[in-house]
C-alpha cells in the first residue's frame, strides 16, 4: 500500500520531490500510526465492502474502517456480525484466487461495540485476522479499556510468530472526557493504562460527535471544530496529556461531517493557491470544493495540523484526497527538518533557514523537525513551489457510501 499510487510516472515527477514510501500492516508502529491517515468508516451492513476493495472502486483508499457500532442500529448488531464474517471470507477467497493482491488490501480496522464482542470475533476471524491491522475501542474509558487491552495483549503474546502485530484505537467520547471536573483525572487514568500497553496502541482517536451531543450541539459548515469552545478545551486536554513528547500517542481528529449543504458565511478557502497551481481549472476546482463544503474540512485538517493531530475519521469518499493532500510535506518544511537535524550535533545553536525567511532554532525545533520526517517518508514531499492542490488536479465526485 502506498499513498497516491494512482498518479501515473509522469505525475509523481512532476508533484513530488521525494515519492511516499510503501508500507503494510507488518510495518514498525511509529510509521504505521501515522499511515493511517484519513480512514474511511464504512457500516459493517454494506454489502460490497470487499468488492469495492478489490475492484479499488475508491481512488486513493489506504484506510478503512468497518463500524459496528454508531453506524449500525441496535438491531442490525447480528447482520451486521454476520456480514462482516461474509466480507472476511470473500477477502480470504480472493486474496486465494489472484483477484487480490495483498499489497492492494488497506489498512482495515473493525470498530467493536464491546470487549465481549471483540475477544468472539478475534475467535472467529482465526487466521483471517493477519488481514487486519487493528480494532477500534468506541466509549473508552480506563476501566472497560483494560478488558480490551487484556484480550489484545493475549492475542499479540500468543499469535503465531510470522503473524502481524494486532493494534488498538482507543475513542474517547465518553462524559467523563468532556466535563470539566472529571477531565484530568480521566484523562490521566486513561493515559496509565495506554502507556502500560503502549507497544499494540496505534494512535488515540477523538469522538467529538458524541461530545457535542451531550451539550446539544453539532457544528454547521462554516465552522470548524475548533470554534465551538467546550469542544476545543476538551481537544485542549487531549493534545496536553497525550501529545507530549516524552510519552507521546499519536492522535486522530474528529469527523467532518458535511458533504453538501447551504452556504451562510464567506468561505475562507484562498483562491490564489488553486489559480497559481492550475490557473482558470484551479479556479473551477475550487468552486467545485467550495459547492461541497469541502473548504471547511481543509480549513479543519489545517488546524489538526497545527496542534499536531494527524489523521481523520472520515465518512465520505470525496474527503480522502483533500485531507490526504494535506499530509503531504511541503518541500520548505523538508528542508528546515533535514538543516535542523543535521546540524543537532552541538556545533550550531541557531541558524538562517536555506528559504532565508525565517530563524531554525536546533534544540527547540528537533522534536518538529523529527515529526516532519516520518510524515514525509509515509505522505512524501513536494516540489519546490508547489502546494498541495497540485494532489488535487484530477479530483472527481466519487459515489456516496450509506
Amino acid at each position: 500500500m502506498r499513498y497516491f499510487d494512482y498518479l501515473t510516472p509522469e505525475q509523481e515527477n512532476d508533484i513530488f520531490h521525494h515519492l511516499p514510501t510503501e508500507f503494510n500492516n507488518r510495518t514498525e508502529q511509529e510509521v504505521l500510526a501515522y499511515a493511517v491517515g484519513a480512514a474511511l468508516y464504512m457500516p459493517a451492513i454494506r454489502l460490497t465492502i470487499a468488492e469495492d476493495i478489490a475492484n479499488k472502486k475508491i481512488k486513493g483508499l489506504v484506510s478503512m474502517v468497518i463500524d459496528l457500532e454508531d453506524a449500525v442500529g441496535d438491531n442490525q448488531v447480528h447482520f451486521a456480525e454476520h456480514n462482516l464474517c461474509q466480507t472476511m471470507d470473500k477477502l480470504e477467497d480472493f486474496l486465494n484466487r489472484g483477484i487480490l493482491l495483498p499489497q492492494s488490501i488497506p489498512l482495515l480496522f473493525i470498530r467493536v461495540r464491546s470487549a465481549e464482542q471483540f475477544d468472539r470475533l478475534l475467535v472467529r476471524f482465526g487466521d483471517q485476522v493477519r488481514l487486519i491491522t487493528g480494532f477500534a475501542f468506541p466509549k473508552f474509558t480506563a476501566a472497560e479499556g483494560e478488558d480490551y487491552f487484556r484480550i489484545l495483549d493475549a492475542y499479540n503474546k500468543g499469535k503465531a510468530p510470522d503473524a502481524p502485530i494486532l493494534y488498538g484505537m482507543p475513542i474517547l467520547e465518553t462524559p467523563d472526557v468532556i466535563y470539566r471536573e472529571s477531565r484530568l483525572a480521566t484523562l490521566l487514568r486513561i493515559q496509565a493504562l495506554l502507556t502500560k500497553y503502549k507497544p499494540y496502541v496505534l494512535n488515540v482517536r477523538i469522538g467529538a460527535t458524541d461530545f457535542s451531543s451531550m451539550f446539544g450541539l453539532r457544528r454547521n459548515p462554516d465552522m470548524t471544530i475548533y470554534d465551538i469552545g467546550v469542544i476545543r478545551d476538551c481537544v485542549t486536554d487531549i493534545i496536553n496529556i497525550f501529545g507530549r513528547e516524552d510519552n507521546r500517542f499519536i492522535i486522530s481528529g474528529p469527523v467532518w461531517e458535511y458533504f453538501k449543504s447551504d452556504r451562510v458565511l464567506k468561505p475562507q478557502l484562498r483562491a490564489t493557491p488553486f489559480q497559481e497551481t492550475m490557473g482558470k481549472d484551479g479556479l473551477r476546482l475550487r468552486m467545485s470544493y467550495l459547492d461541497r463544503y469541502v473548504d471547511g474540512l481543509i480549513r479543519e485538517v489545517a488546524y489538526d495540523k497545527e496542534n499536531g493531530i494527524i489523521g481523520k475519521t472520515i465518512i465520505h469518499p470525496t474527503h480522502l484526497q483533500p485531507v490526504q493532500s494535506m499530509y503531504v510535506v511541503a518541500h520548505e518544511e523538508y528542508i528546515d527538518a533535514m538543516s535542523i537535524i543535521s546540524n543537532s550535533q552541538g556545533d550550531l545553536g541557531v541558524m538562517k533557514s536555506q528559504y532565508e525567511n525565517k530563524m531554525n532554532e536546533i534544540k527547540p525545533h528537533l522534536n518538529w523537525s523529527n515529526r516532519i520526517m516520518i510524515r514525509a517518508k509515509i505522505f512524501g514531499v513536494l516540489h519546490d513551489k508547489h502546494n498541495f492542490t497540485c494532489l488535487l488536479a484530477d479530483t472527481r465526485r466519487e459515489e456516496a457510501i450509506v
